[in-house]
């Protein structure tokens, strides 16, 4: 009797869950079957939903019940809390499995090359966000002594940063933010956020949903100067084949036309100003220089010479995710990507890495919302499917799934499982009952470990 096909995937976000998906979906699930281990860095799975959706969209976060279902399968198993490489690399999984497929993501902020990047008061969005979702990794405490801030970029992560600086922290309560992150909060003296794009109205990243959010806190007034909305044939053309930002540029043009209201918190979207340095008396931030651009016709645009000092005293900077490189696995420095054809990851001497695989932002980079990723997953295990039809596959010395376990054992990793998760889910909604809440995220790496019961 022919043995399951056995896989590795590595992260267990969104990516790697829909890959395991779309193989329990494949004929060879039927026969003659697949048997899938999910290797996770963290003691929880779900990770870009986690650990990088704002806390205050649980409309995103409903996603998880849909993920839920593919790791309640019985061919599939969770190991949390395992590291790769320090705790298995590629060496180990081929011992166990005929395919790896790394669906790692991105979690380090990507550099932006400006002078001032490295003073006190200078952030990573990345690293704001893992801070307010309740990353075991990063510290407790975040600086929130600035009245002015500013947010570059004009994507969905910048209005998250800006939203959640912008509101108070009691507005924030009922969702799951943990005590130290609902206590930074309540210290945080922002009044005014600038958001600041370096193209015009139609060419910002926003979901046209996450745009209009912004203005649905009675806290937050959002300004648009008038003089900001702005279009040439390249934008109208853009506007015209895209219905997502047409929305987006219809929403801030009737903003830029209200009245301003009263709400205390002043949230401004500036475009047509391109960060240029952030300024700095005594290593700390001060202040920041953009110059002007004007469309050049085509939907891009130049620089004008005339440039601005911006009142603020921090400075977070949301241009884009980037993935770490991962050990083994080829890697182009230029996109932050393993690089791959079809998801088949591809050596330096363009032949395939036999039985490694990617999928999701390790393989295309940060880009696109959480559901593009499942077509991303169709194509991979696509292709890996096709290459175990045609022999192509290593065969692996100890299949069997309880090799996996005793390797673990060896090795002393303390790894959580699937039915752990749940143990962990219940503790962490036990803790928000009694605040009336759905859930309190536990923070501390620890804590996790023992609710899991690893």
């Amino acid at each position: 009797m022919p043995r399951p096909l056995r896989v590795a995937i590595v992260g267990a976000g969104p990516a790697g869950i829909y890959a395991a998906d779309a193989l329990l979906k494949s004929d060879v699930a039927a026969e003659p079957g697949v048997s899938i281990d999910l290797f996770e860095r963290m003691p929880a799975p779900f990770g870009l939903i986690r650990y990088g959706v704002a806390p205050d969209h649980p409309r995103i976060k409903g996603i998880i019940t849909a993920l839920h279902q593919v790791l309640d399968k019985p061919q599939i198993r969770l190991f949390g809390n395992v590291d790769y490489p320090n705790d298995l690399n590629l060496d180990d999984l081929r011992a166990f499995y005929d395919a790896v497929i790394f669906s790692t993501g991105a979690t380090a902020d990507r550099e932006l090359a400006i002078p001032g990047v490295e003073l006190d008061g200078s952030y990573g969005a990345a690293d704001f966000v893992s801070w307010y979702d309740g990353h075991p990794d990063v510290p407790r405490t975040w600086p929130l002594q600035a009245e002015k801030v500013a947010v570059l970029g004009v994507g969905n992560v910048a209005l998250d940063v800006a939203r959640i600086l912008a509101k108070t922290a009691e507005e924030l309560l009922p969702t799951e933010i943990p005590p130290n992150v609902h206590e930074g909060l309540k210290a945080n003296k922002a009044l005014e956020v600038h958001v600041f794009g370096r193209r015009g109205p139609a060419q910002a990243k926003f979901s046209p949903m996450e745009l209009r959010e912004l203005d649905h806190s009675p806290t937050i007034e959002v300004i648009v100067d008038p003089e900001d909305i702005d279009y040439d044939e390249g934008s109208i053309e853009t506007r015209r084949g895209n219905k997502q930002a047409d929305m987006v540029a219809k929403t801030l043009e009737n903003w830029a036309i209200r009245d301003v209201g009263e709400r205390p918190h002043k949230l401004f979207l500036h475009f047509f100003e391109s960060p240029t340095e952030i300024l700095g008396e005594d290593g700390k931030v001060v202040g920041l220089r953009t110059e002007r651009t004007a469309l050049d016709g085509t939907g891009n645009v130049k620089g004008t010479g005339e440039f601005k000092d911006w009142d603020v005293t921090a400075v977070y900077r949301a241009v884009g995710y980037l993935s770490d490189k991962l050990p083994k696995l080829p890697w182009d420095i230029e996109t932050g990507t393993v690089p791959d054809e079809g998801g088949r990851v591809i050596q330096e001497s363009g032949e395939h890495l036999t039985s490694t695989y990617v999928t999701g932002w390790i393989r295309r980079g940060p880009v696109g919302l959480i559901g593009h990723t499942k077509g991303d997953a169709n194509e991979t295990v696509s292709n890996l499917l096709a290459d175990f039809a045609g022999g192509r596959l290593q065969t692996p010395d100890s299949p069997e799934p309880e090799a996996v376990d005793a390797f673990l054992a060896e090795r002393n990793v303390r790894f959580t499982t699937w039915e752990g998760w749940y143990k962990l889910d219940a503790a962490e909604k036990a803790l928000g009952e009694p605040q009336g809440r759905e859930r309190v995220k536990l923070v501390e790496r620890e804590d996790m470990l023992r609710e899991s019961g690893a």
